[in-house]
């Protein structure tokens, strides 16, 4: 997250845009930058379960960072346009990737936007996601950060989002998410996922530069915000 979000930083600095795709280790809990996760989800059987957790930059709702992959698109608004635009552009470059993986892939019509506190990012999808047979498989949020955004997505490639229901108090939605192996058909690995997006990625111009950033200096510019439980658990 913190390195994240300091490309978001050089973004708007730089007026270069990044891609990143990345998989989590160990294992993840995300909440959404504005989610309630005190009041949602049960931080002391989080904590007894030894499961980390964080707060993404990006709004959004909670996301189990398990068998998936996550992509990161940091770049200059002008790039992409407005924020429907940027999100239908992105976007539309998964389905590509997914459906080149073997998965129809679609954007979903118009509908209303869940709420922050309705548990699952999973749960329910919203206008603009990537669906594959017609269920979620990809969650995003976005940032804007004066003339640059950063877009987070997770690309559920196999297992589920029990985890999230697991943690969550009182009742919780039926999950609507749908793995990307399942409408496959077949196991797709992260490797080729990230390779079949690196690909899709290609129809956005020669303008995005080899990364020549240090990460680690990067990270430390923003480390001791997503390492402190007082912003993980701040509402």
């Amino acid at each position: 997250m913190a390195l994240d979000l300091a490309l978001l930083g050089e973004a708007e600095r730089r007026g270069e845009g990044f891609v990143r795709l990345y998989r989590w280790q160990p294992w993840c809990l995300s909440f959404g930058r504005h989610e309630p996760a005190l009041r949602r989800y049960d931080r002391g059987l989080i904590e007894r379960r030894g499961l980390d957790a964080v707060r993404r930059p990006t709004g959004g709702r909670a996301v189990w960072h398990a068998q998936e992959l996550t992509y990161a698109v940091a770049a200059p608004v002008e790039r992409f346009g407005s924020l429907a635009e940027s999100y239908r552009a992105i976007h539309q470059t998964l389905a590509t990737a997914i459906t080149s993986l073997g998965a129809p892939a679609a954007i979903a019509g118009a509908r209303p936007t869940p709420a922050v506190g309705a548990g699952a990012c999973f749960a329910s999808p919203a206008g603009g996601e990537v669906l594959t047979r017609e269920r979620k498989v990809v969650g995003s949020a976005q940032l804007r950060q004066g003339g640059a955004f950063l877009q987070h997505g997770s690309l559920l490639l196999d297992g589920d989002q029990m985890l999230v229901s697991e943690v969550t108090r009182g009742a919780t939605p039926v999950s609507g998410e749908i793995t990307l192996s399942l409408a496959a058909g077949r196991l797709v690995s992260d490797r080729e996922a990230a390779e079949a997006i690196a690909e899709a990625v290609l129809a956005w111009g020669d303008a995005w530069s080899p990364f020549d950033l240090d990460p680690q200096s990067l990270v430390q510019r923003h480390a001791a915000r997503f390492q402190d439980p007082a912003w993980t658990w701040s509402r």
